[in-house]
C-alpha cells in the first residue's frame, strides 16, 4: 500500500527535487507550507533560491491539473496541496494553533485519521519530529542526499605486507597489490612490514599500484608538512592531474594554510595557474550582524579575515605583508569573492580554493564545480562537525556529499587530516571539547 508523506517547508527548503524523491508514493504539501515558501521567496541567497524553485515547479504541475485534487507525478505517485484537515479539537492542550508548525502536525493528524494506508511527517525540524511523536505521528527526516558521516571515507589506509615486497616497493618504486583489496584512485596507505612493524613506507594507489610520494617533502611558500595527513594533501594539491581536492579536518589541522601556500606556489612562483582565487560562503556562526558600510571588499573583509590570517602569515617573511597583498589583489594574480558572485561565471586555468565548504549544500558544490573551466583546479577546504547553516547537518552538506560521490574518479583526491598544528591548545580544544 502506497504511503502518504507530507512535507514540511525546510525540506523543501533545502532540497526543491524532495517533491520527486518518493517514486509511487503521494506527496502531500500542507498549504501552511506554501504560505511559508512565499515568505521566503524575495531572500537573495540558497533558500530564496530555493523557495523561487519549488513555486516554479508547483506551478508547472499545476498545469497537469487541479493541486488540491492532485496531479500525477512522473514516479506515478501523486502530489496535492492540503487546504483541509487543520482542526486541532483532538490534539493534546497547549498547541497554539496559529504557529504553523502546529497546523502542519494537524494536517498530518487528521490525515492519518481518514487514511487507510501509513502517513509519515518528512522534515527537518529536530523539534517537530519531537512533537510529532508526542502526538503519535511517524516523523522522519529527508535521507535521500545523506551520507554515513561516521563511516566518511578518510582517503587514508594501511596494509601489511611481507620484508621483500616491501623491500620491492623501495627498489622498483611501485608495488602491484594484484586484487587483493579494491581501494579507490588516489587513496594513500600506510604500508607497514607485518615481520618488522618499525619499518614502513607511505604510498599512493592509482591503477592496481601503489606508488611513492612525490611532493610530500616539498616546501611550498616557507611551508612544510607536518605529519603524514599534510604529506598526503601535498600529494593531492601539487599534482595537476588531480583537478578537485578536498581536505577534511578540525580546526588547526592545516587545511587553509595547506591549500593556500599551495595556490601561491602555483600561482606565483611555477605560473602553473593564471589566479588564485579564495571564496567561502557568507554563514555567520552566531547572530548576524547585519548590513556591512563601505564598498564590495570592505563588506567582504570580516568574512574573509581567516583568509587574510593565513596570507599575511604565509607572506610574514616580506617587508609589508598588507601592502603585498594589496599589490597582488590589483594585478589580478589574488581575487577573493563570495559565493554570492560564483553563478554564472566560468572560471579557467584558476588555482580555486572554497574554504569552509561544510556550509555549502549539495546544490551549492554543484554550481560552484560546474564553473570550473579548462585548465583549473579547484580545493575544498572544511570540517563537517562545525556547521553554521540552518538546513545542513554533518551527513547532508554538501562537502561530506562530494567526498561520497567523487571519490571513485580519478580526477578527484580527498584527505582526511586528523591531526593539530597550530598550537598545543587549538589541538587540546578540538580534541576534548
Amino acid at each position: 500500500m502506497p504511503k502518504t508523506y507530507v512535507l514540511d517547508t525546510n525540506v523543501l527548503l533545502h532540497n526543491p527535487s524532495a517533491l520527486f524523491a518518493f517514486e509511487e508514493n503521494d506527496v502531500v504539501i500542507p498549504l501552511a507550507v506554501i504560505e511559508e515558501i512565499d515568505n521566503q521567496k524575495k531572500r537573495q541567497d540558497e533558500i530564496g533560491r530555493n523557495a523561487r524553485l519549488v513555486s516554479q515547479e508547483l506551478d508547472t504541475l499545476r498545469s497537469k491539473g487541479r493541486l488540491a485534487s492532485g496531479v500525477r507525478l512522473a514516479s506515478k505517485g501523486r502530489l496535492r496541496i492540503e487546504v483541509n484537515h487543520q482542526e486541532m479539537s483532538d490534539f493534546p492542550g497547549g498547541l497554539d494553533s496559529t504557529k504553523r508548525d502546529n497546523r502542519i502536525l494537524a494536517v498530518v493528524f487528521n490525515l492519518k485519521k481518514q487514511k487507510k494506508g501509513p502517513v509519515v511527517l518528512v522534515t527537518k525540524d529536530l523539534n517537530l519530529r519531537i512533537k510529532a511523536d508526542v502526538t503519535g505521528i511517524t516523523a522522519e527526516d529527508f535521507h535521500n542526499d545523506k551520507v554515513d558521516y561516521h563511516h566518511l571515507y578518510t582517503g587514508v589506509g594501511e596494509i601489511q605486507v611481507g620484508t621483500s615486497e616491501l623491500d620491492g616497493f623501495f627498489r622498483e618504486g611501485k608495488l602491484k597489490i594484484n586484487g587483493r583489496f579494491h581501494a579507490p584512485p588516489h587513496q594513500f596507505f600506510l604500508v607497514r612490514n607485518h615481520d618488522n612493524p618499525s619499518q614502513s613506507a607511505l604510498a599512493r594507489h592509482f591503477q592496481s599500484t601503489l606508488w611513492p610520494l612525490v611532493h610530500s617533502d616539498s616546501v611550498n611558500w616557507g611551508v612544510k608538512a607536518l605529519n603524514k595527513e599534510q604529506r598526503f594533501a601535498f600529494e593531492l594539491l601539487l599534482n595537476d592531474q588531480i583537478k578537485i581536492v578536498s581536505l577534511v579536518g578540525c580546526a588547526g589541522t592545516g587545511k587553509t594554510l595547506l591549500a593556500l601556500a599551495v595556490g601561491l606556489e602555483k600561482v606565483i612562483e611555477q605560473n602553473a595557474y593564471g589566479r588564485l582565487l579564495v571564496t567561502r560562503p557568507v554563514t555567520p556562526m552566531g547572530d548576524d550582524l547585519g548590513y556591512l558600510p563601505g564598498t564590495k571588499e570592505d563588506k567582504l573583509r570580516p568574512w574573509m579575515q581567516p583568509i587574510y590570517d593565513n596570507l599575511e602569515f604565509l607572506l610574514r617573511g616580506c617587508q609589508d605583508s598588507s601592502e603585498m597583498l594589496e599589490e597582488m589583489m590589483r594585478r589580478g594574480t589574488l581575487e577573493m569573492e563570495p559565493l554570492t558572485y560564483i553563478r554564472g561565471r566560468s572560471i579557467p586555468k584558476q588555482f580555486v580554493i572554497c574554504d569552509e565548504a561544510q556550509n555549502l549544500s549539495p546544490h551549492m558544490i554543484k554550481t560552484l564545480i560546474t564553473r570550473v573551466g579548462e585548465g583549473t583546479k579547484i580545493v575544498f577546504t572544511g570540517d563537517p562537525e562545525q556547521i553554521d547553516h540552518p538546513y545542513l547537518d554533518a551527513s547532508s552538506n554538501g562537502l561530506t556529499y562530494l567526498i561520497e560521490r567523487l571519490k571513485d574518479e580519478e580526477l578527484a583526491g580527498h584527505v582526511t587530516l586528523t591531526k593539530g598544528e597550530r598550537s598545543k591548545v587549538a589541538e587540546l580544544a578540538a580534541r576534548l571539547l
